[in-house]
């Protein structure tokens, strides 16, 4: 049997988090979308958005139930990454811990390639 790689890891704290979303939203059809654009501090920028839309060529994939989606031109820049849900001294939030990234700011939400 062979094993299937995933290029990016989903975790279970995130997906319970999502899961815990959308029950709220009352949309069964949401996903979190991590997505990957140009600004912050160190050049791109990680982001986080509910959609329950997937296009061509998206990357889906699923933990608890729940759905991450990431579009091919964001998928580059994450594999290997983990999307994650942190609760901490600055608060709760979506996290990548992306291996890819050769710098990030203090606050982790940018970085650099």
């Amino acid at each position: 049997m062979s094993d299937i790689v995933v290029p990016l890891t989903f975790t279970d704290a995130a997906a319970k988090k999502v899961k815990s979303l959308i029950e709220g939203e009352e949309n069964p059809n949401l996903r979190l979308r991590v997505y990957i654009t140009g600004g912050g501090c160190s050049g791109f920028q990680y982001g986080f958005t509910f959609d329950d839309e997937i296009n061509d060529g998206d990357l889906t994939i699923e933990n608890l139930s729940v759905g991450l989606v990431v579009d091919p031109m964001s998928l580059q820049y994450l594999i290997g990454g983990t999307v994650d849900y942190v609760e901490g001294l600055e608060g709760s939030r979506f996290v990548v811990n992306n291996p890819n990234a050769s710098s990030t700011c203090g606050c982790g939400s940018s970085f650099s390639i």
